[in-house]
């Protein structure tokens, strides 16, 4: 049973990004691996990839994993007419393990809208909120503001380089830890935004990109171990899927996207869908700005006892 009543109103709006693409290739394939079988959306968000999959595949019961509470409400009101259909799980998709062969597992590896430009959820350098970070607080774990507190300065330009691929990594780790020892802790996102701003030149910081998008980036995805649930997702999707099944990734940035495809290209149980990954039409990124970066790559488990050439 879901988690959350289907009936709740919660305010989350969500766009899929990629998802005709997505479709249009679930389309082409064999009829019957749409029967009678059940499907993961391992990051459920506000459900706008599976509102899809359920109308447009009647056959299929959905499995929907998230572990944002906002956004598991979300879901459970947008999914409602699909009830007897859905099952919404409250899991980090790194931790879960399904209880059946499943026809296709889909992973949308963007942080939502919701998260983003909620200031309380502390994701935004635009919007002034705590500096948390955190997708699932009621779990605990460590904040970001703890995380910049508790690294020396070395670990932390190593953090934000790594996982932001941030060039001025040094100067902003530096800038930090300076700022935390002459003031303490930041007031929350947006001083600690200035303060990253304040690295680059100032011709630098009239750029497209906010000079702040690399640093928070980094900072999230540590906060969250979102390449390491990524890489567990990598190796053990493949076992969930019929042969036949497909998964599916959507990655934002190449710290994600070089993860997939080096997957899917070593990956004995998988066969590639797509050479190369699909992208949004121009039409896409003009009406959803945030499908610019998104790259979607689509695999196939081979049959049992297919085995690679040598």
């Amino acid at each position: 049973m879901p988690d959350h009543s289907l009936s709740s109103a919660v305010t989350f709006s969500h766009v899929p990004v990629l998802a005709e693409m997505l479709m249009q290739v679930l389309s082409e394939q064999p009829p019957s691996l749409w029967q009678n079988t059940a499907v993961i959306d391992a990051t459920l968000g506000g459900g706008g990839h599976s509102e899809l999959i359920l109308e447009r595949c009647p056959g299929v019961r959905l499995l929907g994993l998230d572990q944002d509470p906002t956004a598991r409400a979300a879901a459970a009101s947008r999914l409602e007419p699909f009830l007897e259909r859905v099952q919404i799980v409250p899991i980090n998709f790194a931790a879960f393990e399904p209880q059946e062969p499943v026809s296709l597992v889909l992973a949308d590896l963007g942080v939502s809208s919701p998260q983003l430009d909620v200031a309380s959820r502390g994701f935004s350098f635009r919007l002034d909120g705590p500096l948390d970070m955190r997708m699932n607080p009621a779990a605990g774990g460590e904040t970001a503001a703890e995380m910049i507190e508790r690294l020396d300065v070395n670990a932390l330009a190593d953090l934000i380089y790594a996982f932001g691929e941030e060039r001025l990594s040094r100067r902003i780790a530096r800038r930090i830890k300076a700022d935390l020892e002459a003031e303490g802790a930041y007031s929350g996102t947006a001083a600690l935004a200035y303060a990253v701003a304040g690295c680059y030149s100032p011709k630098a910081r009239r750029g497209r990109i906010h000079p702040a998008t690399r640093t928070f980036q980094a900072l999230r995805i540590a906060v969250n171990d979102e390449l390491g649930a990524l890489d567990r997702l990598l190796q053990t999707a493949p076992g969930w899927l019929k042969p036949g099944g497909l998964l599916a990734i959507i990655s934002f940035h190449s710290l994600e996207d070089r993860r997939v495809k080096t997957a899917f290209l070593q990956e004995e149980r998988l066969e590639r869908v797509t050479r190369k990954p699909l992208m949004a039409s121009e039409q896409e990124q003009e009406e959803n700005p945030r499908s610019r970066s998104a790259k979607l790559r689509i695999a196939r488990r081979r049959p049992d006892n297919t085995r690679l050439e040598s």
